[in-house]
């Protein structure tokens, strides 16, 4: 049986775009490797660089805190949340227009072939990565979850929604909907996935653990799918 990895996180780099109400990326020298010979009085020299990024920047996901302050620190949230079994449906014909709903979970979870199990993770493929990454509707133009569907997904034992754009949300939902059912439920979400297209209408094993952080909101990770071909 072969296996195959598809990596699903964006790159992390100086100028990616980021949620408006967080850090912008920034990745500066801390040390070259002449510096360091000379510091060390060494023939071997370390080049190493400084982060600061959010907690929320590049491809992440949430801890139950940020949306529910009664809720678990990253550091506290079980890795199961992070890891298992996984199915990706495809909503890529969903217009930015609109919000996904419950009947359009339903279809694509029928025309998958899939079924949901209590404790998995669903990832949602809107095309929005393939269609808008790098330009200005990036962060402005995309579908989400209205909060019926949020509640869908939910209410079948989800335990994280994963998506290919921003937010799980519709940037027009004053109300995040589909964060405030995650802080209701108790759930997870992962944002700013990438290449989902691979896997639609696929079970497979998903791996996006987050960083030990204390006291952590959320964290970035790297996100990947391990598939049988």
């Amino acid at each position: 049986m072969a296996m195959r990895l598809v990596d699903l996180s964006q790159e992390i780099y100086q100028g990616m775009p980021v949620f408006p109400l967080h850090q912008k990326t920034f990745i500066f020298q801390n040390i070259t490797h002449e510096e360091c010979k000379q510091k060390l009085n060494s023939n071997l020299g370390f080049a190493t660089r400084n982060l600061l990024l959010n907690e929320h920047g590049p491809t992440h996901c949430d801890a139950v805190y940020e949306y529910n302050p009664d809720g678990p620190t990253i550091e506290k949230m079980p890795l199961e949340y992070f890891w298992g079994s996984a199915i990706c449906l495809d909503l890529s014909h969903v217009p930015a227009s609109r919000y996904i709903t419950p009947e359009d979970l339903q279809a694509a979870l029928g025309k998958s072939g899939q079924v949901i199990r209590k404790g998995e993770i669903v990832l949602l493929y809107t095309g929005h990565y393939d269609r808008a990454y790098g330009t200005g509707a990036w962060l402005t133009v995309y579908t989400g979850l209205n909060r019926e569907a949020a509640r869908w997904l939910a209410e079948r034992g989800v335990v994280n929604i994963g998506v290919d754009a921003p937010a799980i949300d519709h940037p027009d939902d004053p109300e995040f909907s589909g964060h405030a059912v995650c802080g209701e439920y108790g759930m997870t979400n992962t944002e700013n996935l990438c290449n989902l297209g691979q896997l639609v209408n696929r079970r497979f094993l998903y791996f996006g653990l987050p960083l030990k952080i204390r006291d952590g909101t959320g964290s970035p990770i790297r996100a990947v799918a391990i598939v049988e071909d």
